[in-house]
């Protein structure tokens, strides 16, 4: 890029509802889980050109004094099955999803993606997470086996053995030779991987699709999660709702690369965050107060800070004071929810500190805490500033995460897409037809892919990329 070409805007969007406030119960939301909620929001996207499609993961049904916490979303499906159904009905669309590498196995992992990016033309990610909890575990039989100081370290083993199964098939391995009878070659598939967590052997089944590997998405933002993402993620997600933040994240993130390297460009990072889009500046600020307020009900402001005090709060008023009381920090509410899992007894004392600097009500300050990144305003608003955004190091793109499902992104895509089009930042058609060329990864593995018998499946590896 030169000095006078201006960065490129990546836009993916995420159906809320698993780690997200959500307001299922607005009249203008449809089903949170049926497939024509998913189909209409990715078709959506898709139409504004965006990178991706992505669905976030729940092992459990989160818990809020021992009952189902109902301001989540309840019975979404499982994300690839969804995935691979939205693969037929798009197109261009990367699809992303969340796969646990702490209480999932390479083999099963690795061959569910190599299927998802065959069938989908070369489209697939993950995003690599990790289950720290023992309440989580339990749905595995596996509460508490691994202690947190150590899942990254399986994460990392996990995608090194995912990688050495995808790449045990290698060019010219599927013959589908009907003069010979020979499908594939003798020694395709064959892999051994012997480490710390894993030990297996054996043969895998499933070519890779055209790109190779799925593209990498990391999400964890502590040290070890940058570290993570450094070596091994093409994405990573943040969550910040001040640009400084968000710029010394980028600075932080893009400069551990050359440890492992890598240059910049190896690794894209995109915020989550919110667009509120109306005619004017004031019709959107008014909008977004009221969308902030549906979206931090009293409820859930009560419940948030109730999993940060370790009490029962329930007879504290949502809109006054926060309580006088210490927490109690060994006491759990809100199960199942990362971001109030530890430090609770400093992330009082921030918030505390807060409110009284701010005269932050309850839910005021929990609307504060909770938010990310918000682009409120007219089309021309909220396109000048997210290029701003963009073109000053504060991020490479953003997934934006819609209040409304499933049409929370129209307004955006039909209104503020053919601006940023305009300004020459955004894409006015695909130009590629895997993910990886949305993205403009060239310098990941990817196989040109294997389209039908006699057509063989082509190869080319960049080490760097292929370490863990």
């Amino acid at each position: 890029m030169t000095a006078t070409t201006k960065k490129q805007v990546h836009l993916a969007a995420q159906l809320p509802g698993i780690h997200n406030v959500t307001v299922w119960s607005d009249p203008r939301s449809e089903s949170q889980i049926s497939i024509d909620s998913f189909i209409r929001l990715a078709q959506t996207v898709e139409r504004g050109k965006f990178d991706f499609f992505f669905l976030a993961e729940g092992l459990r049904l989160r818990e809020h004094k021992g009952q189902v916490y109902d301001l989540d979303i309840a019975g979404r499906p499982e994300n690839l099955t969804v995935l691979s159904a939205l693969a037929a009905v798009t197109t261009h669309l990367g699809l992303a999803a969340t796969v646990n590498a702490t209480f999932n196995e390479p083999y099963e992992v690795a061959r569910r993606f190599a299927t998802l990016d065959r069938l989908s033309g070369g489209r697939a990610a993950w995003n690599v997470v990790t289950s720290y909890d023992a309440f989580t575990g339990e749905n595995f039989r596996r509460g508490g086996f691994l202690p947190e100081v150590d899942r990254y370290t399986r994460a990392a083993e996990f995608l090194t053995a995912a990688r050495e199964l995808w790449d045990s098939w290698s060019g010219g391995d599927l013959k589908a030779d009907a003069a010979t009878g020979q499908f594939i070659a003798a020694g395709t598939g064959r892999f051994a991987h012997r480490g710390q967590h894993f030990d297996i052997s054996g043969r895998f089944t499933t070519p890779p699709g055209p790109q190779g590997h799925p593209v990498i998405i990391q999400s964890g933002e502590s040290d070890a999660g940058r570290e993570f993402a450094a070596s091994d993620a093409e994405v990573i997600f943040s969550k910040h709702n001040r640009i400084d933040v968000a710029r010394d994240f980028y600075r932080d993130v893009k400069r551990r690369l050359a440890t492992y390297g890598r240059s910049p460009d190896d690794l894209l990072i995109l915020p989550t965050a919110n667009a509120v889009v109306a005619d004017t500046d004031e019709e959107a600020a008014a909008y977004a107060e009221e969308i902030s307020r549906e979206l931090v009900s009293p409820q859930t402001a009560i419940a948030h800070l109730e999993a940060v005090w370790g009490r029962d709060l329930s007879g504290h008023d949502p809109d006054g004071p926060l309580p006088d009381i210490e927490p109690e920090d060994d006491a759990h509410f809100l199960k199942g929810h990362s971001v109030f899992r530890k430090d609770r007894a400093e992330t009082a004392r921030r918030w505390r500190k807060l409110a009284e600097e701010r005269n932050f009500s309850i839910r005021e300050l929990v609307i504060e805490v909770g938010g990310r990144q918000t682009f409120v305003g007219s089309p021309q608003t909220v396109a000048d500033a997210i290029d701003d955004y963009v073109q000053t190091q504060g991020a490479d793109g953003f997934v934006l995460v819609p209040h409304l499902t499933p049409g929370g992104l129209d307004d955006f895509v039909d209104r503020v897409v053919p601006i940023l089009q305009e300004k020459g930042v955004h894409r006015d058609d695909y130009t590629g037809t895997t993910l990886r060329d949305h993205l403009g990864l060239s310098t990941a593995p990817r196989p040109a892919g294997w389209g039908g018998p006699g057509q063989p499946l082509r190869t080319g590896h960049d080490d760097k990329e292929t370490s863990a």
